[in-house]
């Protein structure tokens, strides 16, 4: 094993460092999907590409076609071959890859992230990525939240399992989810079917906590469930000094309702929040802006603190449109579910990681925020009775998740691999010894 992790080590940093220079938004990861399925098909796994592993009518927060259309024609020019590019079309992308040993075991999926940020990347010398020269090449694009470690970590696995494929037993699914930034791309996934039957449901992320490398969290809480929310108000323009009267300002009514979402009362029986990320209106000093436009999302500790927050965050936006007698459209582009991670799994990483080199600390749970749409994956594969977890991986972070300077160590790679590669070993020398 750790022959394996030590002479892979080297193409881990060149795979990450690939992926981290073209990063693409959520459903637009065509030549990400592209490049990830060509390295799985050399290693001989069944693909599933696109709209074979989307149940496309599940998805939300879809870009607009003119968009998908020029994101579709830059991937063509980067050499996306047409028979992948058509069944990826119309932002049906990620996909999924299977490899079945032929011989009894259990079935194990893995869930690794693909999408960017609309963050436009620092080209300060100080940012690894820029005076290493992988920095992004797509404008206002950015891997900000470690997805492309996790691609690599995922090839990693798949990699290995390709290589030790005679040693193992069972069947394995590689997710490659889309869309994962607000919570749009694992329904899609989850909807599909992928988790049937799966005994085992492994999904995790680089960061999100500093902790130093070579330390492993088995287990997370405090994951929130999530709402998001795309508010548009329409009013009507007028001439702000000849006519103000016969304007209805939309802008006036998208920052009344910005200001009091953050008044919702906060709930005894748990954590919420809110937040207004985007508000775009108006056109000129002296016109009455007839449109306007929010992103917003609000989260809770459980589904009925998430649906308060969500209640009361569409009373307070309907409520400033009658205030300034515009109206209003409100489109759900995402959510996550709350979610627990199987305790009985804790010992099973902890056993796995004993003689690892590369793991150093295996921790029981740690505590986080934020959300996650792996929690649709987790939940459907323990609602059949199987055992799920979501792992962290410790790196030093000089700046947050979301952050323009954003990097992470990538010596965490090979530990975060070893660490996958381990319990897979562990899981199925568990079931041989079970038959003898």
């Amino acid at each position: 094993m750790s022959e394996f992790i030590h002479n892979l080590t080297q193409q881990l940093a060149q795979w990450r460092r690939m992926f981290h220079s073209y990063p693409e938004l959520g459903f637009t990861e065509y030549l990400t999907t592209y490049r990830i399925g060509k390295m799985l098909e050399e290693w001989n796994y069944s693909l599933f590409v696109g709209k074979e592993a989307l149940d496309s009518d599940a998805r939300v927060g879809i870009p607009n076609t003119t968009l998908l259309t020029h994101f579709e024609q830059k991937a063509k020019e980067h050499g996306v071959e047409d028979s992948w590019l058509c069944k990826m079309t119309g932002g049906n992308t990620g996909l999924v890859a299977t490899f079945d040993t032929g011989r009894p075991g259990k079935h194990i999926a893995l869930r690794f992230d693909i999408d960017a940020l609309p963050i436009n990347e620092s080209t300060h010398q100080s940012h690894i990525p820029a005076s290493e020269a992988f920095n992004s090449i797509n404008s206002r694009v950015m891997h900000a939240c470690g997805h492309d470690g996790h691609i690599t970590i995922g090839l990693g696995v798949a990699k290995y399992i390709y290589e030790h494929q005679s040693q193992l037993v069972g069947k394995f699914t590689f997710l490659f989810q889309p869309a994962e930034e607000g919570g749009r791309g694992a329904l899609a996934m989850t909807k599909k079917g992928w988790l049937a039957g799966v005994d085992r449901f492994y999904a995790g992320h680089i960061g999100i906590k500093e902790m130093p490398v070579g330390t492993v969290a088995a287990t997370v809480k405090g994951f929130l469930a999530s709402t998001k929310l795309n508010v548009r108000y329409h009013g009507n323009a007028s001439h702000a000094g000849i006519n103000p009267e016969a304007g209805k300002n939309a802008l006036l009514s998208a920052s009344s309702a910005a200001i009091h979402l953050y008044g919702i009362p906060r709930h005894s029986a748990g954590t919420t929040r809110v937040n207004v990320g985007k508000l775009e209106a108006g056109i000129g000093r002296n016109i009455i802006p007839d449109e306007a436009f929010m992103e917003i999302e609000v989260r809770g500790e459980t589904k009925e603190l998430n649906n308060y927050m969500a209640d009361h965050a569409k009373r307070i936006i309907n409520a400033a449109a009658e205030m300034h007698d515009t109206k209003c459209e409100i489109t759900t582009v995402g959510s996550t579910e709350k979610m627990s991670c199987s305790s009985s799994i804790i010992n099973d990483i902890k056993n796995a990681c004993e003689k690892s080199k590369y793991v150093k600390n295996v921790i029981s749970e740690t505590s986080v925020s934020g959300s996650e749409d792996a929690s649709f994956m987790m939940n459907e594969v323990q609602k059949h009775g199987g055992q799920a977890t979501y792992m962290l991986f410790g790196t030093k972070l000089d700046y947050p998740h979301h952050h323009p300077s954003f990097d992470f160590q990538e010596e965490v790679l090979p530990v975060a691999v070893d660490t996958f590669t381990r319990i897979i070993e562990q899981e199925n020398t568990y079931v041989l010894n079970r038959g003898r």
